[in-house]
């Protein structure tokens, strides 16, 4: 391990941390971001189920909410499994790196600890993944309990109580579903740094890019300002 080594994952680290600072949906920024602008329409949808007693439709959302966060979850598992296998090759996989020119060697031991790394944030989405589909869980507990309209009429206020818990709830998985999702996409810088300490920032810059463009400048994010307006 070198000092651009270090310096690579300081500055991975603290990209990270400022994009995840940025969009997580709390803060007033003048440009709103698609995550905000999506927990805003979380609770609309919630906030609608108030004045239908079918609940059917909000069931099938979660399950289709759920079922995703699951599917990630798994790929998770199976990306921690190659983590282990890789550690198991790491001399079979030195020596391919030996032959490639471009390679810049750092050893068994930087080798080792960059799968280490790569196997700490693959065990961070699964984490993260893992508590958001229990969290989408008591989510669907929550609305189960939202009272029907009949009910809504004679109590109002305990009624949109038991909806804003659920929205509150809501929010917070989907909270935890972008942050395991955002470790899964900045994965593809890290593996850069298998290559070059450089090529690793460079990478690392382009994939911060590509989701501060999809959550202040793409175009989902003008569709819904649109339906703002």
């Amino acid at each position: 391990m070198t000092f651009e080594d270090y310096l690579a994952f300081a500055i991975f680290i603290l990209l990270w941390a400022g994009f995840s600072w940025a969009s997580d949906g709390r803060r007033g920024f003048k440009r709103v971001s698609l995550t905000r602008l999506m927990n805003e329409n979380r609770a609309r949808w919630i906030r609608n189920s108030l004045n239908r007693d079918l609940k059917m439709i909000d069931t099938q959302i979660i399950a289709g909410l759920q079922n995703g966060t699951a599917f990630f979850a798994s790929t998770t598992i199976f990306a921690l499994g190659g983590c282990f296998a890789l550690l198991g090759a790491t001399d079979q996989v030195q020596m391919i790196f030996n032959d490639l020119p471009q390679i810049f060697r750092s050893g068994r031991t930087g080798f080792e600890l960059k799968v280490g790394g790569l196997t700490c944030l693959f065990g961070y989405s699964f984490f993260k993944f893992g508590w958001s589909y229990r969290l989408f869980n008591y989510c669907s507990i929550l609305m189960g309990g939202i009272p029907m309209t009949a009910d809504m009429t004679r109590d109002p206020q305990a009624a949109e109580r038991a909806a804003e818990r659920a929205i509150r709830m809501n929010v917070l998985a989907a909270k935890h579903f972008n942050a395991g999702l955002r470790a899964i996409f900045l994965s593809i810088g890290y593996l850069g740094w298998f290559i070059s300490p450089y090529v690793f920032i460079v990478l690392t810059v382009f994939v911060i890019f590509v989701l501060v463009r999809r959550q202040f400048f793409s175009e989902a994010r003008t569709a819904l300002i649109e339906e703002v307006q």
